[in-house]
């Protein structure tokens, strides 16, 4: 059933988002590298996983995961309709983030238990979104809205808004993103290099998983 409060939707995304200090974001061209790929990152560290609806092996790849990779946590990203988010739900995974908000996905995720993830720009934004219940917000695209700059200028009216920024960050910029008190954990795919996903490289990605879960020291 839904959420019955705001305090619980907001427990239930936090309950993710604290796994890591970085969620990686994944587009899983090949469904043969999903199991392989997702049991690297929880290896190294980083078990709560964005596979992005950018690609045919998004949904299936998800079920393979959630089925046969233990401690890993399976969301989907790139959820642009409530289509896409009833899909998502039907997979089994276990959260949702999108790299915006309409009002048709605030309400269709009104109506589910699965904590989906919204994303602001701006402060108009996440007015809205938090007079929707929610409190959690991905903040994207990051650098080119404004990057750490931007989220401590909203820190200070929003106190009760916490966030998920994602876009353009890398290791170098991570740590100044994960030591504001208004930041959760980040997202990022400086981990999963084209090359490394080429030649199914995933002891590599493993190991960069596990130097990027030592961000946050």
């Amino acid at each position: 059933m839904p959420f019955t409060s705001i305090q619980a939707r907001t427990d239930a995304v936090d309950a993710i988002l604290t796994k890591a200090p970085v969620v990686p974001v994944i587009a899983i061209q090949h469904l043969d590298d999903a199991i392989p790929l997702a049991r690297a990152l929880v290896q190294g560290g980083l078990p709560v996983l964005e596979i992005t609806l950018r690609t045919e092996a998004a949904l299936p790849a998800m079920r393979a995961i959630a089925e046969a990779v233990p401690g890993a946590i399976v969301g989907a990203g790139t959820v642009l309709n409530p289509d896409d988010l009833h899909n998502v739900v039907a997979t089994g995974a276990q959260f949702a983030i999108s790299p915006g908000a309409t009002e048709a996905l605030y309400q269709a995720a009104a109506g589910i238990d699965m904590p989906w993830i919204p994303a602001i720009a701006t402060a108009s934004e996440l007015m809205q979104g938090l007079t929707h219940g929610h409190r959690r917000f991905k903040f994207f695209p990051a650098e080119s809205a404004g990057g750490v700059a931007a989220l401590k200028s909203l820190h200070g009216p929003f106190p009760q808004a916490k966030f998920c920024p994602t876009g353009g960050i890398d290791p170098a910029k991570a740590p100044a993103y994960l030591a504001l008190p208004n930041v959760i954990t980040i997202g990022g795919s400086w981990m999963l290099p084209a090359d490394a996903l080429a030649s199914r490289d995933f002891a590599r990605i493993e190991a960069l998983a596990r130097a990027t879960a030592a961000i946050r020291g």
